[in-house]
């Protein structure tokens, strides 16, 4: 198997200084946490939201992945939104997002806005449902995971969920920190719970796809009750690294590396994670990699909404070839709504415009608004 190829980072003290100055600029999620919990009903208790991922998806279950839009909300790890991660998962959201640092000093998988020292977010390193909603917060990643393993075990037959991995940074390969070791940490700690590469490359009858783009054209995905109770993990590059100069390789192209050099070894089965193509344009965003050998390993697509719904991109491209794609900040769409609480009813019917419009999940800051995170209607 082909090694990574090699990167130059900026040194920890560095790297800090920018992502203080890039922090500065960055607006944080408001603080919902109160009201999502009193929406819920999830303060303290872990019984108290059984039915969250099933508003809205009556008629939705027999279609693929492929086939359904669904709410997804921001920065879900940040305590200005919630308290506890286990309140995002109770608002029936189809999507959460982590930010994750590499601390190669400590060999940690930090998740944090903007600390790469240090982790800051409301996971608590559940083991059972009742811990979800105490404890001490501020955990790395692996804990993270465990709280969503543990929710989603007290709530069998969930709707097909996505984490999303903002690698703040990048990978760190060179100190062990790269993606081998990124899959090693997701796979100890959701186990079976994830709907893997592999698994979207297995053919029904037998044998394989030869490529993800193959498996994903041919409609693939199973359906959303097939997918019940699973995880489905996307990865972008994240802020601070594509403001990095230095860094020539990104976390897209180095996870695709990876995951094509995998399947040539004949080891697809360990790739935990769907490398995705991040920031909308028009046309095939792919043909951005010179390399085309990756470009067959990408059929997940991230970026903002409004640039998605500007006139100059042809969503439907998406619907037709079973691709994911995730719209982000689908409240800047015009006419733009409120970032934290608009109406309920502007909520849902910006949630179907992005249904009509191809997205697989349209993603906000609407913590408070659990009916809208439930929401799954078909797509297109």
């Amino acid at each position: 198997m082909s090694k990574p190829l090699p990167r130059r980072r900026f040194p920890v003290v560095l790297r800090t200084a920018l992502a203080g100055a890039l922090a500065a600029g960055l607006v944080l999620v408001g603080t919902a946490g109160s009201q999502a919990a009193s929406a819920t009903g999830t303060a303290g208790t872990a019984g108290t939201a059984g039915t969250a991922g099933t508003a809205g998806a009556s008629g939705t279950d027999g279609l693929p992945l492929s086939g359904a839009t669904s709410s997804g909300l921001h920065n879900t790890y940040d305590p200005a939104a919630f308290k506890y991660l286990a309140q995002a998962l109770d608002t029936g959201t189809s999507m959460i997002e982590l930010d994750v640092w590499d601390d190669f000093i400590t060999k940690e998988w930090k998740v944090s806005h903007s600390n790469p020292l240090g982790n800051s977010n409301n996971c608590v390193n559940a083991s059972t449902p009742a811990q979800l909603y105490s404890g001490g917060a501020n955990k790395d990643l692996e804990s993270c995971l465990d709280d969503v393993r543990v929710w989603l075990a007290a709530h069998p037959g969930h709707a097909p969920l996505m984490i999303k991995l903002e690698m703040k940074a990048g990978f760190q390969a060179r100190f062990g920190l790269g993606p081998a070791q990124l899959d090693q940490t997701i796979s100890a700690h959701l186990g079976s719970a994830v709907f893997r590469p592999a698994d979207l490359l297995a053919k029904p009858g037998g044998g394989q796809y030869a490529t993800l783009d193959e498996a994903a054209t041919a409609g693939n995905w199973p359906t959303r009750a097939q997918l019940a109770g699973k995880v489905i993990l996307e990865i972008i590059p994240g802020t601070v690294e594509e403001n990095n100069p230095t860094d020539t390789l990104w976390t897209d192209k180095e996870y695709a590396t990876y995951l094509r050099d995998l399947h040539t070894a004949g080891r697809t089965a360990q790739a935990q994670v769907f490398p995705t193509v991040h920031n909308a344009q028009s046309g095939d965003p792919r043909t951005r990699y010179s390399d085309t050998s990756l470009r067959p390993w990408f059929v997940v697509f991230d970026g903002d909404a409004a640039t998605y719904l500007n006139g100059t991109i042809d969503t439907a491209w998406y619907d037709a070839r079973h691709y994911l794609l995730v719209m982000t900040d689908a409240q800047n769409v015009a006419p733009a709504l409120d970032d934290k609480n608009p109406s309920p009813a502007d909520a849902q019917a910006r949630i179907a415009l992005l249904a009509k419009s191809h997205a697989t999940i349209a993603s906000n800051d609407w913590t408070a608004l659990p009916l809208v995170q439930g929401l799954t209607l078909p797509r297109g």
